[in-house]
């Protein structure tokens, strides 16, 4: 992802001021402040800390990294006591995005149509390492806020009522492929985002972090595109 970003920052004119592997604070501290804004696509143990240290530093961050949203309360804590700027997305991709608000729609559609139950499959590559995928969650949540059916989310086939179950599944090359289904005994409706490569991930964060410099505040991808509620 990295290396995508920066073609992508090159492509629209940026510059790249920093490339950052593993770092100490102190480190990651001196090169905000020759930045204008942080782009934040690490790993799940150190997405916290540095979104901390980029809200004290008042620099715009915009993150990829999932696997860390047990502690939302406490970055959007930080965020708030240091007046800073954000965007969290689970996939920055554009067509992810329009994906998200045709699986809402769909979610609205089926509110009263008990008979179809809802599954999610999930495809990444098996250097992926959380699952599920932050885009399903994201897609589960989203429907769990809209269906009445169903109030969680599980990684295996759950007898449970009200639980949408999701399969992960880790084989090369998937770059990244979602699937929302809803069964009946009759029919079957799908719909489905597929990855051909990184570059839409890339495009989106960088979208992003065009639109949160010189704001304040917690912002999401919807914000950046411009999509209204459906």
């Amino acid at each position: 992802m990295g290396q995508a970003i920066e073609l992508q920052l090159l492509k629209r004119g940026h510059q790249v001021s920093f490339k950052l592997g593993k770092i100490e604070e102190s480190e990651l501290e001196f090169t905000l402040t020759n930045s204008d804004i942080a782009i934040e696509f690490s790993s799940p143990e150190a997405a916290v800390k540095h979104l901390k240290t980029c809200f004290r530093m008042q620099r715009p961050v915009v993150c990829g990294t999932t696997g860390w949203t047990a502690a939302w309360d406490e970055v959007l804590l930080a965020l708030n006591q240091y007046n800073g700027a954000f965007i969290f997305a689970s996939n920055f991709s554009i067509g992810v995005q329009l994906f998200f608000e045709l699986n809402r729609k769909l979610a609205h559609l089926m509110e009263s149509r008990p008979e179809y139950l809802c599954a999610i499959q999930e495809v990444h590559h098996t250097h992926k390492k959380d699952a599920p995928s932050g885009t399903a969650i994201s897609l589960a949540q989203d429907i769990i806020e809209i269906h009445p059916e169903y109030e969680s989310w599980s990684l295996e086939p759950d007898s449970k009522a009200k639980s949408i179950p999701i399969l992960s599944i880790r084989k090369d090359p998937a770059v990244g492929i979602h699937q929302i289904k809803y069964n009946s005994p009759i029919d079957e409706i799908e719909i489905s985002h597929i990855a051909h490569n990184r570059d839409g991930f890339a495009l989106g964060a960088v979208l992003a972090a065009e639109f949160l410099v010189d704001k304040k505040g917690l912002y999401s991808m919807r914000d950046v595109l411009g999509l209204k509620s459906i």
